[in-house]
């Protein structure tokens, strides 16, 4: 039983439980840039470069082997996709730059906070009984 407390006491930590949090919306928010890249942002680019489709693009390593009775592919052409990756290293700059800016802002907003936190609160209204003890301090300053 001490095995099972033992997990469910770090399983219920504040800080697993706000990592799996983070990686669910994470995961979400990859999912949005990546859409954001692909159907936004790409076909604009490809427009730009004259119609070319980044993912599309790719060197031919090997040519494929087909048989010359059958016409059917022995073995497939070996390619070197560098478009998959031109695409893929887009999207990631895009993701890193939202998330930099998403965190940027709120830490912009925390500072706020902490700033309105810190300020000092003014000073209270002295009671009668400060008023009177101020009074008789300084009479008595002024006997002496």
């Amino acid at each position: 039983m001490s095995f099972l407390s033992d997990f469910k006491a770090f399983a219920m930590k504040g800080n697993v439980v706000d990592m799996a949090v983070g990686v669910i919306i994470g995961g979400a928010f990859g999912k949005i840039v990546s859409s954001l890249v692909n159907d936004v942002i790409m076909p604009v680019v490809g427009l730009a470069t004259g119609g070319v489709n980044f993912t599309d693009l790719s060197a031919e390593l090997t040519k494929a082997e087909i048989d010359p009775t059958t016409r059917e592919v022995v073995k497939e052409a070996v390619t070197l996709n560098y478009g998959m990756f031109i695409q893929n290293v887009v999207d990631f700059l895009i993701i890193a730059f939202s998330i930099f800016v998403a965190l940027r802002v709120m830490m912009k907003f925390k500072k706020k906070e902490e700033a309105v936190a810190e300020a000092p609160a003014p000073a209270p209204e002295p009671t009668k009984e400060e008023v009177l003890l101020t009074e008789i301090r300084d009479l008595l300053k002024n006997k002496q």
